[in-house]
């Protein structure tokens, strides 16, 4: 007979945790991604967010790493518009 205190079985790399989230802010993102549960709405939300976060960190390193030698005064008057944009 299983005890009342047994615990459920552990599953690595998750966390069980309660939040108060914004109802509407969870179905729109739901609606917009086609996403089904609140669970995997909020995994696909950490997983965008860390990688924004990783990407900015990514182009920080990078910002001043390459050289450069052109006129950008030079270049911007031989720039022809064409009204399309």
């Amino acid at each position: 007979m299983a005890s009342a205190t047994a615990k459920a079985p552990r599953r690595e790399g998750l966390v069980r945790t309660n939040v108060v989230l914004d109802e509407a802010l969870v179905q729109e993102a739901m609606r917009l991604t086609g996403i089904r549960t609140k669970r995997e709405v909020i995994a696909e939300a950490l997983r965008r967010l860390v990688g924004l976060r990783e990407q900015e960190g990514a182009l920080e390193r990078l910002w001043g790493a390459a050289e450069w030698d052109g006129n950008l005064a030079e270049m911007r008057k031989r720039r022809v518009f064409d009204g399309s944009r």
